[in-house]
């Protein structure tokens, strides 16, 4: 199982105010309302946190097919770096996913999993081709090997990323 999300930094400062009133209460536990307000840079954590939720409930949504706006139920733990990666986990009920991040100047950009080994399987497509839509939810028709994968596709701004937990693919590909 995979999820995605991007975050064009640019689009989303001029299109959304973090800052407005309730808008951290609605999205962020208590715990990551703290993370962010002592961050040495509020807004790109805020990004961070929203990104891994996202990624996550992709992962969540695709396991249940429960679709809901629950980013609350979604929280961020063990955020570590490593190699310029934000390493991570999502706790949603009672899943566990696993997140790395990578935050540019440009863009934020999560991938989830939900076994950590997965990461190495993770797999950038350049064009939705071969992705088929079930009830909504993305999978990659693999047709040299016959199968179907799961995939994640996720868009904002200037940016779109397509990915896929390739069972035939062994080595990082992650943001290659």
């Amino acid at each position: 199982m995979i999820g995605n999300d991007v975050i064009d930094l640019a689009l989303a400062q001029k299109e959304s105010n973090w800052k407005r009133k309730g808008f951290l209460n609605k999205i962020f536990t208590a715990k990551e309302q703290d993370l962010i307000l002592k961050s040495e840079n509020p807004e790109i954590t805020v990004w961070n946190l929203w990104s891994r939720k996202e990624a996550a409930y992709k992962i969540y949504n695709r396991q249940t097919k429960i679709r809901a706006f629950i980013p609350i139920q979604l929280e961020c733990f063990d955020l570590n770096v490593q190699d310029g990666i934000v390493f991570g986990k999502v706790i949603c009920y009672d899943k566990t996913y696993f997140t790395q991040t990578r935050i540019t100047s440009e863009y934020v950009e999560t991938v989830a999993v939900i076994n950590s080994a997965d990461f190495d399987k993770v797999k950038y497509l350049k064009s939705t081709e071969n992705i088929i839509k079930i009830d909504g939810i993305p999978s990659y028709q693999d047709s040299e090997n016959n199968v179907m994968q799961p995939a994640s596709i996720s868009h904002h701004g200037r940016f779109k990323r397509i990915v896929i937990a390739d069972k035939y693919s062994f080595r990082n590909q992650l943001y290659h």
